[in-house]
């Protein structure tokens, strides 16, 4: 092999793609004779390609230097006949030895010795594996020699091969040949092992070969990766085989290596060996020299998981040498009870009793490292808690219940997510558990996304404001998974403040902090819920929410996305209906709580950015609103009195207008006349029908103005208009801040701006008439502003949100609408006219009169019959006429072909009068049955913004506001600050409600029909794993029972699997067969999910007695299994 291998790329030369490939493989070629180059599917560049060979390049020249084959060197006749012909004590034939092996004269008259006859040499078997045939699987291989040290093979796996250290080693052992397991054991095992790898990121170490139970570890990966969406290298499976049983192992050998190097499974002519597991995705080849020897790999095998175990902790195998070799290295092994052969041997006698002294010290000293997994003692598919129960085990004995075992035994609970296990053998009266000692775990468990964990945590006593530190918070943050949005936006944040990093150290020192700068506080709860939010994690969000109050829980609302909003405004709203049912007065007082940890806002204000309309439209809402509305008057009084006593408010002093009393003592005494009158005119209600009174009469006033008063030199009724845009003015000055928030605002800015505009002109005697017409402008801007007073009707308050949302449709629609008017104008313009250089009759021709073909004014010079050239100009030089189309010189006839014009106005009459115009009627009604079917949420919503609006509007009118402006100061009962001592026991209140609604959540989720359904089918399963045929008898007396019950009422019918509608009595008959002794048995397999899915039937919900009927089923199966013997 040569020393240096150079592939020159030179873009330059301008290689084609095929030549530039030709050139890659011949230089590999050379390099490398005995190298298959094959281009990988994946990479389609040559360039790519050349990338993908340096990394091979490495691995051709570092395994022949670390890793050894080993070959016999001395051919002795052995006396076993083969098939093939002699054969050497080594187990190969003549030919299979090197030259000098035949007679090596260092070797003549001596017997053949394994330890001297075979020696080692660089290995010829490694690189890419391509398993031929139907999907071409591609794994890794390598040839080594079985004293080739752990460490060496350990760093070959994490540094050239590219695996993570594990976090478990799963080593799996069992029958090679005639492996028979029970199809539902199969299962069992099947998805607790892949369970166990894909969730604590372990390594799986097999046989390798394509037999037993090898082959049951590999299509149990095989299938997973199927049916989910793990790719094929994310579940490492290594299987560490026998070099000198595998068939077709000469197809592996490649001295520079084979990359790839194809391997055929033959499972008909293997004969005595065994091939290769296509998947496997790495192979260990084991060779000591000899042929056809099964078991040469263990003692490697055992070496190597001893050698990983020490690096990451602990590792799990299961036969006798395998075990013997484990268990002495204190590895435990969980062994597989009905997985045939040696295993059921190995369980049924680690039950016996003790019989000599030498087993009795052996088993006191590493029984606790065995662990028999029973099928229905763990349940029905975990085989990863028997997994876990051998770890917990081992852990425990090592240190004798020490403190750090403790500590490692929640990491294995938290790993495998086993909360349940966790609670039962693990938080229990042995050990007692200090808060802190949990922070590392909570962490864990937070990052990991197991919501479970957390709430254990939170239980055990874990306090959010211990946990919670600003270290805490930046280690949570800086594991954001990659793949989650807010993480790429976390990163472009962080990237903008490194850039300003080295700049503000320098200006540090240059300016003085100020007195009133906004520090940032801690709020652990606060802190933790935005964290969990932003990741939209809903289990979690909802966990920690339990600790927040109804503020946070809003504002994470605002945060979230879709699933996660939901569930917090559903949260947010039980909490608050349990608190409006309690206390209404209270329960509205929340809303206007200034929270200070979030952002000294309020409810209301959140649920209103938030734009979250079931909020706003929640009953206690509205009821606080409408208070707001009417102010200190009830809420009773009708609209028609409210408007006459502001024609004549001396009728304020009658019984006509009730008020309301804010506290018991001042319901006692009578209101005095100020106290009414100040009541009754600061209202709401009262100030915007002032308004609305004061805005017609400026109107009428304006236009009058307009049309009547327009002179030369302003009147006193102008000067009045003046002032009272100026009161306008100053109350829009006054609303600021709501500008660039509020349509209504910006359309009153609009109006104002060109009104001034239009003032500006009309007091500039040579510019009067511009400005009239500005005015009369702003004047139907003015008028677009009523259209808000609208708001208060629930009739007509909806009908604004669609008019708005349609002028959107119509902008949108224009564009499509302008492509048509220009290519039919332009097309036109130019079929007709002659180079018409007027501006003004080129946008007529072009642009208006196309627009106004559509509502049915066709121009009649288009068609030569209607032609009359007295209303044109030849020429174009008269400004009043447009230019004559294209005529003749002697007849002054149109020459233009009118057919085309014709056609072209048809086609255009057709897409733009029917085509388009239904399209805008379409989008128009799409947008009129969105709002229709939340008109009631959509006017509660409106209803506030008014509200709102005028709650804070100075109570007289415009142009009299102007007196308020100078001597009012408005109070906001929404931005009231509660007393310290009103406001702790207010929140102590609030959190006793939650409490109460959580568990009656809680009750209600444990009391319905699907969970009670779910729980008696977990104990008939119990029944089904724990009696067999007899517990199966049980639970189809059971299920026939009930179904007999119900099917009295009519006919439930259920679809089956194929598609097949049966009734109650088809589905049990299918099931069951009545025997001699009157009790159904079971005639197919009866699985009792099926109990599950007959309850649930949508005729199960309908009938009243089930819940009965289920007590009753629970308690005969109960009587019948205490009479069962065993």
């Amino acid at each position: 092999m040569p020393s240096t291998c150079t592939i020159v790329l030179w873009k330059t030369l301008g290689f084609v793609r095929h030549e530039l490939s030709s050139f890659i493989s011949q230089e590999v070629s050379r390099c490398y004779p005995r190298t298959k180059v094959s281009q990988p599917s994946h990479i389609r560049n040559p360039e790519h390609l050349l990338l993908f060979l340096l990394p091979q390049e490495n691995l051709i020249s570092w395994i022949p230097e670390n890793i050894r084959k080993k070959e016999c060197m001395y051919f002795v006749e052995s006396s076993q006949t083969s098939d093939s012909g002699v054969v050497c004590e080594c187990g190969y034939l003549r030919e299979q030895h090197i030259e000098d092996a035949a007679k090596p004269p260092i070797f003549l008259g001596k017997e053949w010795d394994p330890s001297r006859h075979i020696q080692e040499m660089p290995t010829d078997a490694f690189g890419d594996i391509c398993f031929t045939g139907l999907g071409q699987k591609m794994g890794k291989y390598v040839r080594v020699s079985s004293d080739t040290p752990p460490r060496i093979i350990y760093h070959l796996m994490t540094q050239h091969w590219g695996l993570d250290a594990p976090n478990l080693l799963i080593s799996v052992t069992g029958g090679a040949k005639n492996f028979i397991m029970k199809p539902r054991l199969k299962n069992i095992f099947r998805q607790g092992l892949v369970k166990v790898a894909q969730t604590t990121g372990a390594w799986i170490i097999t046989g390798g070969s394509h037999t037993g139970v090898m082959k049951q570890v590999g299509e149990a990966v095989r299938d997973f990766i199927l049916s989910s969406n793990y790719k094929e290298n994310e579940i490492v499976t290594i299987g560490i085989a026998t070099w000198g049983t595998i068939y077709n192992r000469d197809t592996l050998i490649c001295p520079m290596g084979g990359f790839p190097a194809e391997y055929v499974l033959d499972e008909e002519n293997q004969g005595t060996l065994s091939c290769l597991d296509s998947n496997h995705s790495h192979f260990i080849l084991v060779d000591d020299g000899t042929h056809g020897r099964y078991g040469v790999e263990i003692s490697l095998r055992t070496r190597l998981e001893k050698f990983i175990s020490d690096v990451i902790g602990i590792s799990i195998p299961a036969l006798l040498q395998t075990i013997y070799n484990a268990i002495n290295n204190g590895t435990p092994c969980v062994i597989v009870e009905g997985s045939g052969r040696v295993a059921d041997v190995i369980a049924q006698v680690a039950s016996l009793p003790v019989s000599s002294i030498t087993i009795a010290l052996i088993q006191k000293k590493s029984r606790q490292l065995l662990t028999i997994f029973r099928e229905g003692k763990y349940g029905q598919q975990d085989v990863d808690v028997a997994i876990l129960q051998a770890l917990l085990k081992a852990s425990r004995n090592r240190d004798h219940f020490g403190h750090e075992n403790w500590d490692h035994q929640l990491k294995l609970a938290v790993a495998w997510n086993r909360v349940d296990i966790a609670r039962s053998e693990i938080f229990t009266d042995d050990h007692e558990w200090r808060p802190t000692d949990l922070h590392p775990m909570m962490a864990a468990a937070l990052i990991s996304n197991k919501p479970e964990f957390v709430k254990l945590f939170l239980e055990q006593g874990v306090r959010l404001k211990e946990f919670v530190t600003w270290d805490v918070l930046v280690y949570l943050y800086d594991n954001i998974a990659p793949s989650c949005l807010f993480h790429s936006k976390l990163q472009k944040v962080l990237l903008e403040e490194k850039e300003h990093t080295a700049g503000s150290k320098i200006l540090r020192s240059l300016y003085k902090r100020s007195a009133n700068r906004v520090t940032f506080t801690m709020d652990p709860v606060r802190d933790l819920l935005i964290w969990a939010v932003v990741q939209n994690r809903k289990e979690l969000a909802e966990i920690i929410w339990t600790q927040a109050n109804s503020t946070g829980i809003l504002l994470s609302a605002k945060l979230a996305l879709e699933l996660i909003h939901a569930f917090l405004i559903s949260a947010w709203l039980g909490v608050f209906t349990e608190c409006y049912r309690k206390d209404e007065e209270r329960a509205q007082k929340l809303l206007t709580r200034v929270s200070e940890a979030w952002g000294k806002t309020t409810c209301l204000q959140l649920a209103l950015e938030a734009k979250n309309m079931n909020f706003v439209s929640h009953g206690g809402v509205q009821s606080f609103l409408t208070k707001v509305w009417w102010g200190k008057m009830c809420v009773d009084n009708g609209l028609w009195r409210v408007i006459v006593c502001m024609l004549f408010f001396p009728l304020l002093y009658t019984s006509l207008i009730t008020f309301r009393y804010l506290s018991q003592e001042k319901r006692l005494q009578p209101l005095g006349c100020l106290t009414r009158l100040r009541a009754f005119f600061t209202a709401p209600v009262v100030i915007f029908h002032m308004n609305i009174l004061s805005y017609f009469t400026f109107l009428l006033l304006f236009a009058y103005v307009l049309m009547v008063d327009f002179q030369p030199l302003p009147s006193w009724r102008e000067y009045l208009i003046y002032f009272w845009l100026f009161s306008l003015v100053c109350e829009e000055t006054r609303q600021a801040s709501l500008y660039f928030k509020d349509f209504w605002n910006r359309l009153d800015v609009c109006a104002i701006l060109v009104f001034i505009t239009g003032l500006t002109c009309r007091l500039i005697p040579s510019t009067l008439y511009p400005g009239r017409i500005i005015l009369s402008l702003a004047f139907i801007i003015f008028c677009l502003r009523l259209m808000h007073i609208f708001t208060v009707s629930k009739t007509l308050g909806p009908k604004i949100i669609i008019v708005k949302r349609m002028m959107k449709d119509v902008f949108f629609f224009l564009f499509l609408l302008a492509v048509w008017v220009v290519s039919f104008g332009v097309a036109k313009q130019a079929i007709l006219i002659h180079n018409e250089e007027r501006v003004d009759w080129l946008f007529r021709g072009v642009v208006y009169h196309s627009y106004l073909t559509i509502f049915g004014q066709i121009p009649s010079y288009i068609d030569g019959v209607n032609f009359n050239i007295d209303q044109c100009s030849p020429n174009g030089t008269d400004p009043y006429k447009p230019k004559c189309p294209e005529t003749n010189e002697d007849s002054k006839e149109p020459i233009f072909p009118e057919w085309l014009t014709v056609i072209l106005l048809c086609l255009y009459l057709l897409f733009t009068n029917i085509l388009l115009l239904n399209l805008l009627i379409a989008m128009f009604n799409y947008t009129f049955q969105q709002v229709q079917e939340h008109t009631d949420q959509i006017w509660k919503f409106q209803r506030h913004d008014l509200i709102e609006e005028y709650h804070g509007r100075p109570p007289a009118p415009p142009p009299f506001i102007l007196l308020n402006h100078l001597q009012l100061v408005v109070q906001r009962i929404l931005l009231q600050k509660l007393e310290k001592n009103e406001e702790a026991a207010l929140l102590s209140w609030e959190m006793y409600l939650k409490e109460n609604y959580l568990q009656h959540q809680q009750c209600q989720e444990k009391q319905s029909m699907e969970q009670r359904i779910r729980d008696i089918a977990q104990r008939y399963q119990g029944v089904l794993l724990s009696k067999g045929n007899l517990g199966r008898n049980l639970v189809v007396w059971a299920v026939v029972t009930l179904a007999v019950h119900l099917g009295k009422g009519g006919n439930a019918h259920r679809t089956s699997e194929d598609g097949e509608a049966l009734t109650w009595s088809g589905l049990l008959a299918s099931y069951t067969r009545p025997s001699s002794k009157g009790v159904s048995s079971l005639c197919c397999p009866f699985r009792v999910d099926v109990l599950a899915d007959l309850l649930n039937s949508d005729r199960v919900k309908r009938t009243g007695l089930v819940e009965q009927r289920l007590v009753t089923l629970e308690e005969q199966v109960r009587q019948k299994l205490n009479n069962c013997p065993g």
